[in-house]
Protein backbone atom coordinates (compact mmCIF):
# COMPACT_ATOMS: atom_id res chain seq x y z
CA UNK A 1 0.00 0.00 0.00
CA UNK A 2 1.11 3.20 -0.31
CA UNK A 3 1.81 5.96 1.79
CA UNK A 4 -1.36 8.32 -0.13
CA UNK A 5 -3.56 5.25 -0.19
CA UNK A 6 -2.90 5.06 3.89
CA UNK A 7 -4.41 8.68 4.59
CA UNK A 8 -6.47 8.54 0.66
CA UNK A 9 -9.79 6.85 2.56
CA UNK A 10 -10.28 9.17 5.89
CA UNK A 11 -13.48 10.74 6.02
CA UNK A 12 -14.31 14.07 6.36
CA UNK A 13 -17.06 16.44 7.27
CA UNK A 14 -16.79 20.01 6.76
CA UNK A 15 -19.24 22.73 7.80
CA UNK A 16 -17.86 26.12 7.95
CA UNK A 17 -14.66 27.85 6.70
CA UNK A 18 -12.44 30.80 7.91
CA UNK A 19 -10.01 32.79 6.74
CA UNK A 20 -7.32 34.22 9.22
CA UNK A 21 -4.58 36.65 7.97
CA UNK A 22 -1.37 36.55 9.45
CA UNK A 23 1.72 39.64 8.91
CA UNK A 24 5.19 39.35 9.93
CA UNK A 25 8.55 41.33 8.47
CA UNK A 26 11.34 38.76 7.74
CA UNK A 27 14.96 38.57 7.24
CA UNK A 28 14.45 38.93 3.39
CA UNK A 29 13.28 42.47 3.87
CA UNK A 30 9.61 42.04 3.06
CA UNK A 31 6.27 42.05 5.35
CA UNK A 32 5.30 38.22 4.69
CA UNK A 33 1.64 37.84 4.64
CA UNK A 34 0.05 34.27 4.75
CA UNK A 35 -3.75 33.02 5.38
CA UNK A 36 -4.49 30.35 7.86
CA UNK A 37 -7.66 28.52 6.50
CA UNK A 38 -10.32 26.93 9.11
CA UNK A 39 -12.07 24.09 8.68
CA UNK A 40 -14.80 22.95 10.68
CA UNK A 41 -17.23 20.41 11.44
CA UNK A 42 -18.24 17.19 14.06
CA UNK A 43 -17.12 19.99 16.96
CA UNK A 44 -13.35 20.01 15.24
CA UNK A 45 -11.12 22.88 13.11
CA UNK A 46 -8.48 22.01 11.12
CA UNK A 47 -6.27 24.24 10.01
CA UNK A 48 -3.57 24.83 7.09
CA UNK A 49 -1.88 27.67 5.83
CA UNK A 50 -1.52 29.33 2.55
CA UNK A 51 2.02 30.38 1.74
CA UNK A 52 1.31 32.22 -1.62
CA UNK A 53 3.86 34.99 -1.39
CA UNK A 54 2.10 37.86 -3.28
CA UNK A 55 0.54 39.97 -0.46
CA UNK A 56 -2.75 41.22 -2.71
CA UNK A 57 -3.45 37.57 -3.54
CA UNK A 58 -3.97 37.14 0.56
CA UNK A 59 -5.93 40.86 0.58
CA UNK A 60 -8.05 39.38 -2.46
CA UNK A 61 -8.66 35.92 -0.36
CA UNK A 62 -9.41 37.07 2.59
CA UNK A 63 -12.06 39.87 1.64
CA UNK A 64 -13.41 37.27 -0.92
CA UNK A 65 -13.59 34.44 1.04
CA UNK A 66 -13.31 30.19 -1.18
CA UNK A 67 -15.69 31.43 -3.41
CA UNK A 68 -16.85 27.96 -3.71
CA UNK A 69 -18.58 25.71 -1.83
CA UNK A 70 -17.07 23.35 1.00
CA UNK A 71 -19.78 22.32 3.26
CA UNK A 72 -20.35 17.98 2.42
CA UNK A 73 -19.07 14.81 3.47
CA UNK A 74 -16.00 13.38 1.62
CA UNK A 75 -12.48 11.43 1.73
CA UNK A 76 -8.99 13.27 1.39
CA UNK A 77 -9.24 11.59 -1.77
CA UNK A 78 -12.72 13.15 -2.97
CA UNK A 79 -12.21 16.43 -1.07
CA UNK A 80 -8.96 16.96 -3.33
CA UNK A 81 -11.14 15.79 -6.47
CA UNK A 82 -13.62 18.49 -5.52
CA UNK A 83 -10.54 20.92 -5.12
CA UNK A 84 -9.62 20.70 -8.47
CA UNK A 85 -12.86 20.84 -9.34
CA UNK A 86 -12.83 24.67 -8.90
CA UNK A 87 -10.97 28.03 -9.06
CA UNK A 88 -9.15 28.74 -5.71
CA UNK A 89 -9.09 32.12 -6.48
CA UNK A 90 -11.14 34.87 -7.24
CA UNK A 91 -8.91 36.57 -9.31
CA UNK A 92 -5.84 35.05 -11.10
CA UNK A 93 -2.92 34.51 -8.99
CA UNK A 94 -0.11 36.84 -10.08
CA UNK A 95 2.41 33.60 -9.90
CA UNK A 96 0.95 30.40 -11.18
CA UNK A 97 2.81 27.81 -8.68
CA UNK A 98 0.13 30.00 -5.88
CA UNK A 99 -2.44 27.68 -6.96
CA UNK A 100 -0.30 24.90 -5.60
CA UNK A 101 0.56 26.71 -1.97
CA UNK A 102 -3.15 27.50 -1.74
CA UNK A 103 -3.89 23.63 -2.69
CA UNK A 104 -1.65 22.89 0.23
CA UNK A 105 -3.38 24.76 2.82
CA UNK A 106 -6.66 23.61 1.78
CA UNK A 107 -5.21 19.45 1.68
CA UNK A 108 -3.24 19.88 4.81
CA UNK A 109 -6.20 21.99 6.88
CA UNK A 110 -8.75 18.83 5.72
CA UNK A 111 -6.19 16.32 6.59
CA UNK A 112 -5.87 17.56 10.04
CA UNK A 113 -9.54 17.86 10.58
CA UNK A 114 -9.99 14.39 9.12
CA UNK A 115 -7.83 12.96 11.74
CA UNK A 116 -8.79 15.08 14.51
CA UNK A 117 -12.79 13.81 13.97
CA UNK A 118 -10.68 10.32 13.95
CA UNK A 119 -9.39 10.56 17.03
CA UNK A 120 -5.73 9.96 15.78
CA UNK A 121 -3.04 11.68 14.76
CA UNK A 122 -1.22 11.68 11.41
CA UNK A 123 2.16 9.43 12.45
CA UNK A 124 -0.21 6.58 14.24
CA UNK A 125 -2.18 6.44 10.66
CA UNK A 126 0.51 6.16 9.02
CA UNK A 127 2.37 3.83 11.75
CA UNK A 128 5.00 5.73 11.79
CA UNK A 129 7.56 6.81 14.43
CA UNK A 130 8.19 10.53 14.83
CA UNK A 131 11.96 11.18 15.12
CA UNK A 132 14.13 14.57 15.91
CA UNK A 133 14.23 17.02 13.31
CA UNK A 134 17.61 18.30 12.51
CA UNK A 135 17.34 21.71 10.80
CA UNK A 136 19.32 24.67 9.13
CA UNK A 137 18.28 28.33 9.34
CA UNK A 138 17.86 29.51 5.56
CA UNK A 139 19.11 33.05 5.11
CA UNK A 140 21.43 35.85 2.57
CA UNK A 141 23.76 37.64 3.97
CA UNK A 142 22.55 41.34 3.22
CA UNK A 143 24.29 43.70 0.31
CA UNK A 144 27.15 44.18 0.91
CA UNK A 145 27.28 40.93 2.42
CA UNK A 146 28.74 40.32 6.06
CA UNK A 147 28.75 37.05 7.97
CA UNK A 148 27.56 38.97 10.81
CA UNK A 149 24.02 37.04 10.58
CA UNK A 150 25.87 33.93 11.10
CA UNK A 151 27.85 35.13 13.88
CA UNK A 152 25.25 36.54 15.87
CA UNK A 153 23.40 33.33 15.77
CA UNK A 154 26.10 31.16 16.34
CA UNK A 155 26.40 32.89 19.28
CA UNK A 156 23.50 32.14 20.56
CA UNK A 157 23.30 28.49 19.18
CA UNK A 158 26.67 27.38 18.27
CA UNK A 159 25.30 23.86 17.14
CA UNK A 160 23.23 25.50 14.49
CA UNK A 161 23.75 24.92 10.69
CA UNK A 162 22.83 27.19 7.59
CA UNK A 163 21.72 27.13 4.15
CA UNK A 164 22.86 30.54 2.72
CA UNK A 165 22.24 32.28 -0.57
CA UNK A 166 25.29 33.26 -2.51
CA UNK A 167 24.98 36.26 -4.40
CA UNK A 168 27.87 37.84 -7.19
CA UNK A 169 28.91 40.07 -4.22
CA UNK A 170 30.56 37.45 -2.11
CA UNK A 171 34.07 37.68 -2.05
CA UNK A 172 37.09 35.30 -1.32
CA UNK A 173 37.48 36.40 1.96
CA UNK A 174 33.27 36.24 3.20
CA UNK A 175 33.14 32.73 1.74
CA UNK A 176 36.56 31.51 3.66
CA UNK A 177 34.88 33.30 6.50
CA UNK A 178 31.76 31.39 6.21
CA UNK A 179 33.78 27.90 5.61
CA UNK A 180 35.46 28.50 8.89
CA UNK A 181 32.64 28.56 10.78
CA UNK A 182 32.19 24.96 9.83
CA UNK A 183 28.27 25.82 9.91
CA UNK A 184 27.04 25.92 5.99
CA UNK A 185 25.37 22.89 5.25
CA UNK A 186 24.08 23.92 1.75
CA UNK A 187 24.32 26.98 -0.73
CA UNK A 188 21.01 27.65 -2.45
CA UNK A 189 22.07 29.47 -6.14
CA UNK A 190 18.54 30.51 -6.87
CA UNK A 191 18.44 30.30 -10.21
CA UNK A 192 15.09 29.40 -11.65
CA UNK A 193 13.90 32.15 -9.74
CA UNK A 194 12.79 35.24 -12.33
CA UNK A 195 11.69 39.03 -10.99
CA UNK A 196 11.87 38.17 -7.38
CA UNK A 197 13.80 40.08 -4.89
CA UNK A 198 16.36 36.99 -4.71
CA UNK A 199 17.02 36.67 -8.19
CA UNK A 200 20.57 35.44 -8.94
CA UNK A 201 21.95 34.88 -12.14
CA UNK A 202 24.26 32.17 -13.47
CA UNK A 203 27.70 33.47 -11.92
CA UNK A 204 30.42 31.06 -12.80
CA UNK A 205 32.90 33.00 -10.47
CA UNK A 206 30.55 32.89 -8.15
CA UNK A 207 30.26 29.36 -8.12
CA UNK A 208 33.45 28.45 -8.74
CA UNK A 209 34.36 30.68 -5.38
CA UNK A 210 31.75 29.29 -3.19
CA UNK A 211 31.90 25.17 -4.60
CA UNK A 212 35.58 25.07 -3.90
CA UNK A 213 35.89 26.43 -0.64
CA UNK A 214 32.33 25.40 0.89
CA UNK A 215 33.48 21.53 0.28
CA UNK A 216 30.72 19.70 1.89
CA UNK A 217 27.71 22.30 1.24
CA UNK A 218 25.13 20.55 -0.90
CA UNK A 219 24.52 22.59 -3.91
CA UNK A 220 21.04 23.78 -4.52
CA UNK A 221 19.42 25.27 -7.99
CA UNK A 222 22.95 25.89 -10.08
CA UNK A 223 22.19 26.70 -13.49
CA UNK A 224 23.93 24.56 -16.06
CA UNK A 225 24.86 26.89 -18.74
CA UNK A 226 27.50 26.81 -21.23
CA UNK A 227 30.02 28.59 -18.77
CA UNK A 228 28.74 27.08 -15.55
CA UNK A 229 29.02 23.10 -16.35
CA UNK A 230 32.87 23.56 -16.78
CA UNK A 231 32.98 25.04 -12.59
CA UNK A 232 30.31 22.51 -11.34
CA UNK A 233 30.96 19.27 -13.43
CA UNK A 234 33.35 17.78 -10.53
CA UNK A 235 30.48 18.91 -8.19
CA UNK A 236 27.37 17.10 -9.30
CA UNK A 237 27.35 14.74 -6.28
CA UNK A 238 26.69 17.44 -4.22
CA UNK A 239 23.57 19.13 -6.51
CA UNK A 240 20.10 19.66 -4.99
CA UNK A 241 17.24 20.72 -6.71
CA UNK A 242 14.25 22.66 -4.91
CA UNK A 243 12.21 25.04 -6.71
CA UNK A 244 11.79 22.70 -9.94
CA UNK A 245 10.48 20.32 -8.31
CA UNK A 246 6.75 20.28 -8.42
CA UNK A 247 6.03 15.92 -9.04
CA UNK A 248 8.25 13.19 -9.17
CA UNK A 249 8.08 13.72 -13.08
CA UNK A 250 10.38 16.94 -12.71
CA UNK A 251 12.81 15.22 -10.58
CA UNK A 252 12.91 12.20 -13.44
CA UNK A 253 13.48 14.93 -15.97
CA UNK A 254 16.97 16.43 -14.36
CA UNK A 255 19.79 16.40 -16.21
CA UNK A 256 21.78 14.12 -13.84
CA UNK A 257 20.15 11.96 -11.48
CA UNK A 258 19.99 12.84 -7.70
CA UNK A 259 21.41 12.16 -4.42
CA UNK A 260 19.09 14.64 -3.18
CA UNK A 261 16.20 17.35 -3.50
CA UNK A 262 14.04 19.55 -1.88
CA UNK A 263 10.55 18.71 -1.30
CA UNK A 264 8.35 21.57 -0.21
CA UNK A 265 4.85 19.99 0.15
CA UNK A 266 3.88 23.40 -0.35
CA UNK A 267 4.95 23.52 -3.65
CA UNK A 268 4.35 20.05 -4.65
CA UNK A 269 0.79 21.04 -3.57
CA UNK A 270 -1.52 17.70 -3.13
CA UNK A 271 -0.99 14.95 -0.33
CA UNK A 272 -1.17 12.94 -3.16
CA UNK A 273 1.61 13.94 -4.93
CA UNK A 274 3.67 14.52 -1.98
CA UNK A 275 2.98 11.48 -0.49
CA UNK A 276 4.17 9.63 -3.53
CA UNK A 277 7.07 12.05 -4.06
CA UNK A 278 8.31 10.41 -0.61
CA UNK A 279 7.17 6.93 -1.83
CA UNK A 280 9.42 7.34 -5.13
CA UNK A 281 12.69 8.81 -3.24
CA UNK A 282 12.69 5.69 -0.93
CA UNK A 283 12.67 3.03 -3.54
CA UNK A 284 15.21 4.94 -5.32
CA UNK A 285 17.78 5.81 -2.37
CA UNK A 286 17.20 9.39 -3.08
CA UNK A 287 17.59 11.60 0.07
CA UNK A 288 15.29 14.28 0.46
CA UNK A 289 14.83 17.48 2.72
CA UNK A 290 12.13 19.27 3.95
CA UNK A 291 11.59 22.98 2.77
CA UNK A 292 9.84 26.12 4.51
CA UNK A 293 8.32 29.04 2.70
CA UNK A 294 8.55 32.05 5.57
CA UNK A 295 5.43 29.83 7.27
CA UNK A 296 4.07 32.42 10.15
CA UNK A 297 1.28 29.70 11.48
CA UNK A 298 0.24 25.79 11.96
CA UNK A 299 2.16 25.03 8.33
CA UNK A 300 5.56 25.83 10.12
CA UNK A 301 4.40 22.97 12.39
CA UNK A 302 3.08 20.98 9.20
CA UNK A 303 6.36 20.62 7.56
CA UNK A 304 8.64 19.91 10.85
CA UNK A 305 5.77 17.16 11.32
CA UNK A 306 6.47 15.97 7.53
CA UNK A 307 10.32 15.88 8.24
CA UNK A 308 10.32 14.10 11.13
CA UNK A 309 8.52 10.99 9.88
CA UNK A 310 9.78 11.45 6.18
CA UNK A 311 13.49 13.12 6.63
CA UNK A 312 14.47 14.16 9.68
CA UNK A 313 18.48 13.75 9.48
CA UNK A 314 18.80 15.85 6.66
CA UNK A 315 19.66 19.66 6.62
CA UNK A 316 16.09 20.60 6.57
CA UNK A 317 14.72 24.16 5.85
CA UNK A 318 12.08 23.87 8.60
CA UNK A 319 13.47 26.03 11.36
CA UNK A 320 11.15 27.66 14.29
CA UNK A 321 9.69 30.57 12.44
CA UNK A 322 11.73 32.70 15.23
CA UNK A 323 15.09 32.55 13.19
CA UNK A 324 13.28 34.19 10.67
CA UNK A 325 12.88 36.95 11.98
CA UNK A 326 15.79 40.13 10.94
CA UNK A 327 17.29 40.08 14.45
CA UNK A 328 19.03 36.93 16.10
CA UNK A 329 16.35 36.29 18.38
CA UNK A 330 17.58 34.12 21.86
CA UNK A 331 15.62 31.62 23.31
CA UNK A 332 14.71 29.60 20.58
CA UNK A 333 14.71 25.65 20.00
CA UNK A 334 17.59 24.41 19.41
CA UNK A 335 18.63 21.66 16.55
CA UNK A 336 17.65 18.71 16.22
CA UNK A 337 13.65 19.18 17.37
CA UNK A 338 12.08 16.93 20.09
CA UNK A 339 9.51 15.14 18.36
CA UNK A 340 6.30 17.29 18.84
CA UNK A 341 3.02 15.88 17.68
CA UNK A 342 -0.28 16.41 19.09
CA UNK A 343 -2.41 13.88 20.32
CA UNK A 344 -4.73 14.17 17.52
CA UNK A 345 -4.61 15.59 14.09
CA UNK A 346 -1.94 17.40 11.95
CA UNK A 347 -0.22 19.39 14.30
CA UNK A 348 2.94 19.76 15.66
CA UNK A 349 3.62 21.30 18.96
Amino acid sequence: MSTWEQLAQLPVQIEECVLEGLRQDVSSSFERKSTLIHLRGGGEQGTGEDVTYDGADHDIFQAAGPGFPLQGSFTLASFARHLAEHSLFAQPPQREVSARYRTWAYESAALDLALRQAGAPLHAVLERTPQPVRFVVSMRLGEPPSAEPVRTRLELYPGLRFKLDPTSSWDERLIAELRDTGAVDSVDFKSFYSGTIVDQPADPELYRRVVETLTDAWIEDPALTHETEPVLAAHRDRFSWDAPIHAIADIEALAYPPRMVNIKPSRLGSLHNLLDAYDYCAERDIGNYGGGQFELGAGRGHIQYLASLFHPDAPNDVAPSGFNLAQAQPGLPSSPLAPRPAEVGFAWG
